[in-house]
């Protein structure tokens, strides 16, 4: 039996050779059911007004936005996003507190920080919690995109603390 699918020859017939088609179909399917599946975001925000301009701006992804560390506990516990993008300063707790209960369960699913705090201080704490970026606001959405996209889609990014 030929191994090709249509009457080819020379150095293309190895690229139509089942085993390689039945590959290239296998990558073809994976990607586009990567695609159709949108990402899930937690953001763990006070400012209401931050939140719709997030979920905004985040349109193709589904976004989930609370705005305290109670609201965001059982749902980090009862659920399993994507990606994280925590403020440093909420009114029930501390963001770098969050972080490193993240860490705990999902080590390596990115975390966002976005804070009006730009000391370097807050910087390294939420960095040495396991924030995989730190934005300091006001900052421009298309940053914002620009990272998510970036921590969500580039396999040669390092994430958060290895387990």
């Amino acid at each position: 039996m030929p191994d090709t699918l249509c009457r080819i020859s020379g150095r293309q017939r190895r690229l139509f050779r089942p085993h390689y088609f039945s590959l290239l179909i296998r990558k073809i399917v994976t990607q586009e059911s990567e695609r159709s599946i949108p990402k899930k975001v937690l953001c763990v925000e006070d400012d209401r007004d931050t939140c719709e301009v997030l979920h905004f701006v985040m349109t193709d992804y589904e976004f989930t936005a609370v705005h305290s560390v109670e609201e965001a506990k059982p749902l980090i516990e009862s659920q399993s996003y994507d990606l994280y993008i925590l403020d440093n300063w909420l009114p029930d707790g501390s963001g770098v507190d969050l972080c490193k209960k993240i860490r705990e369960k999902h080590t390596r699913t990115p975390i966002i920080f976005t804070s009006a705090i730009g000391q370097l201080k807050e910087i390294d704490l939420a960095m040495e919690a396991g924030a995989d970026r730190y934005l300091v606001k006001p900052y421009e959405p298309e940053a914002l995109i620009k990272t998510v996209k970036e921590l969500l889609h580039d396999p040669s990014v390092k994430l958060g603390a290895e387990s």
